[in-house]
């Protein structure tokens, strides 16, 4: 990322969290913080990363009233910013301070000894094991049971005209001289 990139991003992020907490009065939007902003290389879009504090239900909330003022932050930082052209602006969830929460959370946990509860989403995230199933070299001894035998396909044909004449030459004008 560039020095100019970062120094917009910084400065959208530092706007952004201006007019969302004095110029927005959505009483959808909860604890909310702009964490960061992501702009492409050509300032055309950018992802405003958003870390909400509270449940499921109150986060959905707030963002989806966060990329519904969209529209009214962009006009305010035009009147705000002296750039060229305002991004378009798209808000993401930042879900690292829980992730970083969470792991603080299980490091606590396996130094006392504990073990997690097994509803937890690590414990959902792990694999599960599988029945293996029979492999080729398993049954080496046993003649298979179906055989595939290539059918010899059509000639391909251009989607809209005659098969395609490899030999004939490409000439581009009236017909034959």
């Amino acid at each position: 990322m560039s020095q100019r990139t970062e120094r917009v991003d910084e400065l959208l992020r530092q706007e952004i969290g201006s007019i969302v907490a004095r110029e927005i009065a959505d009483p959808r939007i909860g604890f909310a913080t702009i964490t960061g902003v992501e702009t492409t290389t050509d300032l055309r879009h950018a992802k405003v990363w958003v870390s909400v504090i509270g449940q499921a239900e109150e986060r959905e909330a707030t963002l989806t009233a966060l990329r519904n003022a969209m529209p009214f932050v962009r006009h305010e930082l035009g009147q705000r910013l002296r750039m060229r052209r305002i991004p378009d602006l798209h808000v993401q969830l930042d879900d690292t301070a829980e992730r970083g929460t969470r792991i603080l959370q299980i490091l606590a946990e396996l130094e006392s000894g504990s073990i997690p509860d097994p509803e937890s989403p690590v414990a959902e995230s792990l694999p599960t094991p599988v029945v293996r199933l029979p492999h080729d070299e398993d049954l080496a001894e046993e003649p298979p049971s179906a055989v595939i035998v290539p059918t010899g396909g059509t000639k391909r044909r251009r989607r809209n005209g005659p098969p395609h004449d490899r030999g004939a030459s490409r000439r581009s004008g009236p017909g034959p001289r």
